[in-house]
């Protein structure tokens, strides 16, 4: 399950037409989630637990840490996780630091 502000649910379909559209994809599962189920191609993972000090890092940081361009807080992000629960926090996080 997919979580976004706007629309709580996407379907897999959905995050394929998104990611032509070059939103960004977190995924905010544990490291050894992804090592274990395999990783989301063109998504980059963010630990939940990581996510609020990543959002805040510098820019160069952030791409050093992660190799992606960091988001700026009107660019469109997605985030999702095993169930939902973890990507739903993610926005409310993202959210509250401002991304809209």
């Amino acid at each position: 399950s997919l979580c976004a502000a706007g629309q709580p649910n996407l379907s897999y379909q959905e995050l394929k037409d998104l990611k032509k559209a070059n939103v960004l994809h977190i995924d905010v599962r544990e490291r050894w989630e992804i090592d274990r189920f395999g990783k989301i191609p063109e998504s980059i993972n963010i630990p939940l637990g990581e996510l609020t000090e990543a959002l805040q890092m510098d820019p160069t940081e952030f791409k050093e840490q992660y190799n992606q361009k960091m988001p700026s807080k009107s660019d469109p992000v997605v985030f999702s996780c095993l169930a939902g629960t973890r990507s739903k926090q993610a926005v409310a996080f993202a959210m509250s630091l401002g991304f809209s």
